[in-house]
C-alpha cells in the first residue's frame, strides 16, 4: 500500500514539475507577478495554455509569488475558476495571493472607477471584497482604487466639501465599510494590501489618502512604473522609479512590501530595465511584474540603435545568446519579456547585497500636497541623491519645494530649525507662497513678477568676484528681490542687461537660509552647462559625496559608503564623482579604483577653504542607460 502511494505521488510530482533547469531566487529581493482577470479566465479554461505559457515565463524567470485577480472593469472569475488557477501555481512551488482593479465596465478609453455614490457599485465592491477572501489569506488592491467619477449623485452626495475632501473622506469610508468589512468577515486571516500609484502628487484629488490609508491596510505597495516621459501624458521622469519607493517606505516604515513596474510606453527595452534597476536600488524588499502575459511578449530591440553596440549594462545581445541561442543556429527563439526582466534583475542582484540604506538631500514632502510636482525627481535627474520625507526630517540641511504650503506652521518650522544653527533651502515657488504668509520675519527675499533669460553664470559672491561656469542657450526665470549686502546671490545667470540670481543665501541666527530659483519650465534644469549643475549639487548635499558632469545622469548613496550612478542619457558620458574615500572599488567585478586629491574650493571663489576634509575625485564613464556602482575598498 505504501509503494503505490509512494508511486502515486512521485507520478504526481512529475506531471506537475517544471521539466527544465529552474531558475534560482534572486538573493535579495522576491519576485512576484500580477495576474490580470481576463488572462485567469483563459488559464481557468485553457489548462494547457496555462501549462505552456506558465513553462515559457519559469523557464527565464523565477517567481516566487503570483498575484490572482478576481475583478477588473466588470469582469470576474468566479471561485471555481479562481481555485483552478491558485492550485495549479500551488503544485509548481509559487506562493499566490489576490488581486482586484475596481474599475467599472467601459471608458471608451478613459479609465473611470466605480461610483461609491451609488448603491450598485457599492455592493460590488462588497461581493468580490468577499469573495477573493474566501479563496486567498492575502489580496492587493490595483492602484486603480481610487475614485474619479462627477454623476449625479456624486455631486449631491459632496455637497459643500471640496472634490478632494469627498472624495479622500469616502474613500476611507469605503476601505473599511466596503473592502475589510467583508473581507474579513468572510476570513479572519485575511490580510488586504493597497498600491498606490505613481502620480502621487494628484492623490488627494483622486481620493487617495496617505494619511489614512496605510493605516487603514496591513500593507502598501509603491507603483515605480515611470515608462517613456515623451509619450505619456504624466511624464514621470526616470529617477522617481527610486525616489517614489523611498517617501513611501517613510510614509509606512517596513510596511511597504516592494515596487510594481510594467513595459506599458516603455520605448526601449532600458528603459523597462531601468525601472526594474531603479526599484532594487531604492531597497525594495519585492518587485511586481505586471502582468502576466506581457512577459510572454517578444522583446524586440527597437530604438536602440544608438547604443545597441555599446557594453551598456542591459546587452541585449548578450542575454539573447544567453537565453534563446544565436538566430540561424538550431534551438533559436526569440527572447521574450520575460527573459529581458530575468536579465536585469539578475544585473542588479549582483549589486544589491553590498548597499546599505539609501540617504540623500532631506526633502520634506507633507502629505497629500501639491506644488512644483515632480521637481524632487528633476533634481534627481540632475545628479542630486533625495531622500523625500512626510514629516521635518531629522537633518542637518533640509529642502522644502512648494508642495510644504501645505503645513500650516511650515513658517515656524523654518525658524526653528534656522535657529537651531541648520540649513534650509527652499525653492521660489515655496518663497512666492510664503510671502504673503509671515516669512519676512525670515528674509525680505520675495519672487517679482518679473523674468530674466540667463546665458551665462556666474558662481561666487562679493563685489564683482566669481568664476564663470558656462554659456547656456536663455533659459526663463523667475526674477527674485533681495537686498544687497544682506542677501548674497552665490550663483546666478546673466544676461545683456543684467542677472537673475539662481541661489541666493540668507543668514538668519546660526543658520542659513537658501532660495533655490527655478525656471520657468522645470526641465529647462537639463539645459544648465554642467559647472552649473556641480556648484548647485556643492551647495545642495554638503558633507555628501557628489557628481560633476551633466544631466541625467543620476547619483545614487548609501550609509555605508556605496554609490550608484545611472545614465538615462543616449550616448556615454564622462563625470566625476567627489568622495572622500580614496580608493573605492567596482561592485560588478571588484577593480579597485584610487582617487586623485581634490582641492577645496571657497563658495566666494577664492582659494582653499581652511580645515576642509579632504576629498578625492574619480574619473569614470558611464555607458548609456547603465549602471556603475562603487564602494568603499576594505
Amino acid at each position: 500500500m505504501k509503494g503505490r502511494l509512494w508511486l502515486a505521488a512521485l507520478a504526481f510530482l512529475l506531471a506537475t514539475a517544471p521539466c527544465w533547469a529552474a531558475p534560482r531566487p534572486y538573493r535579495n529581493f522576491k519576485v512576484t507577478v500580477y495576474i490580470p482577470v481576463r488572462v485567469v479566465r483563459r488559464m481557468a479554461s485553457d489548462p494547457a495554455w496555462m501549462r505552456s505559457s506558465w513553462k515559457t515565463i519559469s523557464a527565464a524567470l523565477h517567481v516566487d509569488q503570483v498575484f490572482i485577480e478576481s475583478y477588473r472593469a466588470g469582469v470576474s472569475a468566479d471561485g471555481a475558476q479562481l481555485d483552478r488557477v491558485k492550485r495549479f501555481f500551488l503544485a509548481h512551488g509559487v506562493a499566490v495571493a489576490g488581486g482586484m482593479a475596481m474599475l467599472a465596465a467601459g471608458g471608451d478609453g478613459q479609465i473611470r472607477t466605480l461610483d461609491y455614490a451609488l448603491p450598485q457599485d457599492r455592493a460590488l465592491a462588497r461581493r468580490m471584497s468577499a469573495l477573493t477572501a474566501r479563496h486567498f489569506n492575502e489580496f492587493i488592491l490595483d492602484d486603480l482604487y481610487f475614485f474619479n467619477t462627477k454623476s449625479d449623485a456624486d455631486i449631491a452626495a459632496k455637497g459643500a466639501r471640496t472634490w478632494a475632501q469627498y472624495r479622500m473622506q469616502t474613500m476611507d469610508w469605503v476601505s473599511r465599510n466596503l473592502i475589510l468589512k467583508p473581507a474579513r468577515a468572510a476570513n479572519p486571516r485575511v490580510r488586504v494590501i493597497i498600491k498606490f500609484p505613481n502620480f502621487y502628487p494628484s492623490f488627494q484629488g483622486m481620493g487617495f489618502d496617505l494619511e489614512s490609508e496605510p493605516k487603514i491596510f496591513g500593507q502598501i505597495w509603491t507603483g515605480d512604473e515611470t515608462r517613456y516621459a515623451p509619450t505619456t501624458d504624466q511624464q514621470l521622469l526616470p529617477y522617481e522609479s527610486y525616489e517614489i519607493f523611498r517617501y513611501f517606505e517613510n510614509i509606512a516604515p517596513g510596511r511597504n512590501g516592494g515596487g510594481w513596474v510594467d513595459p506599458i510606453a516603455m520605448h526601449d527595452l532600458d528603459r523597462y530595465a531601468e525601472q526594474l534597476w531603479d526599484t532594487i536600488l531604492a531597497r525594495a524588499p519585492a518587485i511586481n511584474l505586471f502582468e502576466y502575459s506581457s512577459l510572454l511578449r517578444i522583446a524586440n530591440p527597437k530604438n536602440r540603435a544608438a547604443w545597441r553596440d555599446l557594453p551598456t549594462t542591459f546587452n541585449y545581445w548578450r542575454m539573447m545568446k544567453k537565453c534563446c541561442g544565436v538566430p540561424g543556429t538550431s534551438g533559436f527563439k526569440y527572447p521574450r519579456l520575460a527573459n529581458v526582466a530575468a536579465y536585469a534583475l539578475r544585473q542588479v542582484d549582483r549589486i544589491a547585497g553590498h548597499l546599505g540604506e539609501p540617504r540623500g538631500l532631506a526633502t520634506y514632502r507633507p502629505l497629500d500636497s501639491s506644488g512644483e510636482d515632480f521637481l524632487p525627481e528633476m533634481l534627481g535627474m540632475i545628479g542630486v541623491p533625495i531622500e523625500m520625507y512626510p514629516h521635518w526630517p531629522k537633518a542637518h540641511t533640509v529642502l522644502l519645494t512648494e508642495a510644504a504650503r501645505q503645513d500650516p506652521r511650515i513658517v515656524a518650522q523654518i525658524e526653528s530649525h534656522l535657529l537651531a544653527g541648520d540649513r534650509v533651502i527652499i525653492t521660489s515657488g515655496l518663497l512666492r507662497v510664503l510671502q504673503k504668509r509671515g516669512f519676512g520675519q525670515v528674509t525680505d527675499m520675495r519672487v517679482t513678477h518679473s523674468i530674466a533669460a540667463p546665458t551665462r553664470y556666474v558662481q561666487g559672491y562679493g563685489f564683482g568676484a566669481g568664476t564663470m561656469i558656462g554659456k547656456s542657450r536663455p533659459i526663463l526665470f523667475p526674477l527674485i528681490h533681495f537686498y544687497t549686502n544682506e542677501d548674497w546671490a552665490v550663483i546666478r545667470g546673466l544676461d545683456d542687461d543684467g542677472g537673475v540670481p539662481l541661489l541666493l543665501m540668507d543668514h538668519y541666527g546660526k543658520g542659513e537660509l537658501y532660495v533655490l530659483d527655478v525656471p520657468e519650465e522645470q526641465n529647462d534644469f537639463y539645459s544648465l552647462p554642467p559647472r552649473v549643475l556641480d556648484a548647485l549639487r556643492r551647495y545642495l548635499t554638503p558633507g555628501l559625496p557628489r557628481l560633476a558632469g551633466p544631466a541625467r545622469v543620476s547619483l545614487f548613496e548609501y550609509d555605508n559608503g556605496a554609490l550608484v550612478l545611472e545614465s538615462y542619457r543616449n550616448h556615454p558620458v564622462a563625470v566625476r564623482v567627489i568622495d572622500r574615500s580614496a580608493h573605492l572599488e567596482d561592485l560588478d567585478n571588484g577593480v579597485e579604483l584610487s582617487g586623485e586629491p581634490v582641492a577645496a574650493v571657497r563658495f566666494d571663489g577664492g582659494g582653499a577653504r581652511a580645515g576642509a576634509s579632504r576629498e578625492y575625485g574619480y574619473e569614470l564613464r558611464v555607458e548609456p542607460h547603465s549602471l556603475l556602482a562603487l564602494g568603499v575598498r576594505s
